[in-house]
């Protein structure tokens, strides 16, 4: 099976070489204008979805609000702020993206949202450097369906464990790479090298779990489900790490 896959994988990379091309010329960037859109109306769906586990896994966040203090919580990712329902009142939020033109899509979310939350600022940077944020600053961090995108997943989590508070909480949601006796991990290797350049430098192949559990923190607790999408994405991680 693993020479068949790696023969397969082979060919959709060729396929793919024109998108290779198209990205180191410096055309993809146009795609990146185009994708926060396809993003909006496919985030519609995905809440629909995995709503109750997303309500779940946020409803921890209110267990660390104090009477009389305001929470300030910080989403890597944000994209188009289908998150935002998710949180409790009276949070001061701070949304991150490297990617300029979601910013556009965000309001919508904030106005929906203004009467329950309070918005710090939108910040366009990456997970892995977010230099702007200072150290121990926020109690609480979010992101769903981001580390399969970051070009450094331990430097993303890095940077998490800097800028959260002492007793602050990491929340995640996250597709990961399927078990490696089944069919879906097989397309999900086999797929990879297109569906890099349509996710917008999305990985379907990622042991996220494994970069948790060498992250440091001083409590994780991460269970492995399944969403009710399409194959590819359906093995997901969902729960949340304690600085």
């Amino acid at each position: 099976m693993s020479l068949l896959m790696n023969f397969f994988t082979l060919i959709a990379t060729v396929i793919s070489l024109p998108l290779q091309l198209i990205e180191a010329v410096g055309l993809y960037g146009v795609y990146k204008r185009i994708f926060p859109f396809c993003l909006y109306r496919l985030s519609l769906s995905y809440n629909q979805k995995m709503h109750d586990k997303k309500k779940a896994l946020f409803s921890g966040i209110a267990e660390l609000k104090k009477p009389g203090r305001t929470l300030s919580l910080l989403e890597i990712g944000c994209g188009t702020g289908t998150n935002f329902e998710f949180y409790p009142s009276e949070c001061k939020i701070t949304c991150v993206d490297p990617n300029p033109h979601f910013e556009k899509f965000l309001q919508k979310s904030m106005a929906d949202s203004e009467q329950h939350l309070t918005f710090e600022r939108f910040v366009v940077a990456s997970g892995e450097d977010m230099g702007v944020v200072e150290d121990e600053s926020v109690d609480v961090v979010v992101c769903t369906l981001v580390l399969c995108s970051v070009s450094d997943v331990r430097q993303t989590l890095r940077e998490v464990h800097r800028i959260l508070k002492p007793g602050g909480a990491f929340f995640f949601l996250e597709h990961v790479v399927a078990d490696p006796s089944t069919w879906t991990y097989f397309f999900q290797h086999v797929l990879q090298p297109l569906w890099y350049y349509f996710g917008d430098g999305c990985y379907l192949t990622r042991s996220t779990w494994k970069d948790l559990e060498a992250a440091g923190f001083s409590e994780l607790k991460l269970t492995h489900t399944e969403g009710p999408l399409i194959f590819l994405i359906r093995p997901h991680i969902v729960g949340h790490a304690v600085k």
